[in-house]
């Protein structure tokens, strides 16, 4: 009986903490998505540079035109050097989103839409996927290390 009874509190202690951390993972996934969110309606709102340069870790890369942007000082060189266009916009929505166990990392990826009008007043739309690796922050808030 003692057995039986070691057993059936080891499986309770064992299936809470599952359930926690199920619980914990949906609370990552949620946080995640409203980032993104935020992050798609900053670059709608206040362009493409600002939202980046808000929501991007000190040691974000990212990969543009087969090239490797490296650390937010990089990025800032980078969007300052572009001419966007005219009537600049770029949408995108997570279509998958993983944390990791400690809830430290995670990753989404979706499909985003790009559009500008160019300086022959002709419109240009690419269309693409995106692939995003989020690092939680020391005050609780996500950034991109990979985009």
């Amino acid at each position: 009986m003692k057995y039986v009874f070691s057993v059936l509190v080891l499986f309770v202690i064992v299936t809470s903490c599952e359930d926690r951390e199920s619980g914990n993972i949906d609370t990552w996934k949620a946080e995640i998505l409203e980032t993104e969110r935020s992050f798609a309606a900053m670059a709608q709102k206040e362009g493409v540079p600002a939202a980046f340069m808000e929501y991007a870790d000190d040691d974000a890369v990212l990969l543009r035109n087969n090239q490797l942007i490296i650390g937010k000082h990089e990025l800032d060189k980078y969007y300052k050097k572009q001419d966007p266009g005219r009537n600049v916009s770029l949408t995108w929505e997570p279509e998958f989103i993983e944390v990791s166990m400690s809830g430290d990392m995670a990753y989404t990826y979706g499909y985003y839409r790009f559009s500008y009008v160019d300086s022959t007043d002709n419109k240009v739309e690419n269309t693409g996927v995106f692939h995003t690796i989020w690092k939680k922050q020391p005050d609780g808030s996500w950034k991109f290390v990979w985009d």
